[in-house]
């Protein structure tokens, strides 16, 4: 192509220039209602005892009592050391048990606290 030939399609070409367009902003409706709704709305006053009948009134519990010593504590103790100490539940378990094994409490803690028979060791 000659230089003749380029220049010329070039000349011939329509110019393309960028152009910005300026036009009037365009307002959004919905956009403007809204945001007046948002600024004309007013929280509505709630009342003071608008939460009487969701929530109980508190009342604070009544003081602990402090617990009194005994007046003659060497009475308590000695009285307390003679009565004889009963057993609760306990003794009528041990009861069934030992007779469903056939063997008393005694019996059984001996038996537990046996050795245990040594194993052969396998060559």
């Amino acid at each position: 192509m000659s230089l003749l030939r380029v220049t010329a399609q070039r000349v011939a070409a329509p110019a393309f220039a960028r152009t910005f367009s300026v036009s009037a902003a365009r307002a959004d409706l919905v956009k403007d209602l809204y945001v007046n709704q948002l600024k004309a709305y007013k929280v509505p006053a709630k009342a003071a005892d608008a939460h009487a009948g969701a929530v109980r009134q508190f009342s604070a519990p009544a003081a602990p009592v402090v617990p009194a010593l005994p007046t003659d504590l060497a009475a308590e103790l000695s009285k307390f050391d003679a009565t004889e100490p009963t057993l609760g539940g306990s003794a009528p378990a041990a009861k069934a048990e030992g007779a469903a094994d056939g063997q008393s409490a005694e019996q059984y803690l001996a038996f537990l606290e046996e050795d245990l028979p040594k194993k052969d060791a396998h060559h």
